[in-house]
């Protein structure tokens, strides 16, 4: 199993904060950090100071050196394609090849209202994201004066200007977050190299990967050429009162918006990877066992960097 740890600065972390979180991972020996494209404060308090995912993803590619960094993911809403594949190119070069970019229709209409952010129905938008990754992909593989006719975008005399993956791959690692459903799977075998579901379960894993993997038969591409991947919550202590602990830094981090703590907790037991050590190591031998290969551990603690720290202990020891 691969492990990669999942934040949302969009709870009001300052790139400082951000930045001290990827170095804590990267020195405990998790492979990726990730951050989530948000623009909106959630879950907790509203009205918390948020950052643009990329730009904060530029400065960590300066200031680490071996953690791979990831968005996870990006609205097609947020940014215009070329601009998108200029902007993933650019942080690439500038992480020596360490970038993996995640894909998305977007879904928080009201982060798209607070900016003036067009936000049409979720066909279009998934419309739209075809067409994004159409050209993405084309600008990152096709030679110079590829051309793109789609009813949003289209791209005319295309240059790729001397940009090109590092680490020798075509283009950095593309990613695709969703529920596995007929459209996203066709985007995933298409263009994608990871397939991740999100607020996975063992019991979702098997049917959402067998869509993905079906459209990849569909096109003739080999489906275990993906990385199957998953989204979790992770909550992890060394003792069950240290766990109780955490949960209590937890619930305050939600700015008491759960009505009912024990039902909230209940049911992220079934869920998340939670627990003592022993407990953890239970619940990813489950996850593994329904396909999963990497677990991205969300984590809504970002700034108690001992949570990091020991994640590392647990998952990479």
């Amino acid at each position: 199993m691969r492990y990669a740890l999942m934040t949302e600065p969009q709870q009001g972390l300052t790139y400082d904060e951000i930045l001290a979180a990827a170095r804590t991972a990267e020195s405990s020996g998790i492979e990726a950090f990730f951050r989530s494209d948000h623009y909106a404060s959630f879950p907790g308090g509203e009205g918390l100071p948020t950052t643009d995912a990329w730009t904060t993803l530029a400065g960590l590619a300066r200031e680490t050196t071996t953690i791979r960094l990831g968005v996870l993911v990006s609205p097609v809403t947020f940014r215009l394609p070329g601009n998108l594949a200029k902007v993933i190119q650019t942080v690439d070069e500038m992480s020596d090849g360490r970038i993996e970019a995640g894909f998305g229709a977007g879904w928080n209409q009201a982060e798209h209202d607070q900016l003036g952010l067009p936000f049409p129905p979720i066909a279009e938008r998934y419309d739209m994201l075809a067409e994004q990754m159409a050209i993405i992909h084309g600008l990152w593989t096709e030679g110079d004066g590829w051309t793109f006719d789609g009813r949003h975008w289209q791209v005319r005399g295309s240059k790729r200007h001397g940009l090109v993956a590092r680490g020798g791959r075509r283009h950095p690692h593309i990613l695709f977050g969703g529920k596995g459903g007929p459209r996203l799977a066709a985007l995933v075998a298409r263009y994608g190299d990871e397939f991740n579901l999100n607020s996975a379960s063992p019991d979702a894993a098997p049917a959402a990967y067998a869509n993905v993997r079906r459209a990849c038969q569909d096109i003739g591409r080999d489906p275990d050429e993906l990385v199957y991947s998953a989204m979790t919550g992770v909550l992890v202590s060394e003792t069950q009162s240290d766990l109780e602990a955490r949960v209590a830094d937890l619930l305050a981090a939600l700015g008491g918006g759960v009505d009912d703590p024990d039902a909230w907790l209940a049911d992220r037991r079934r869920r998340w990877v939670m627990g003592t050590p022993d407990e953890v190591h239970e619940r990813i031998r489950a996850l593994e066992a329904s396909g999963i290969g990497r677990v991205m551990l969300q984590d809504f603690l970002p700034r108690d960097l001992d949570h990091i720290r020991l994640m590392g202990t647990i998952f990479t020891t």
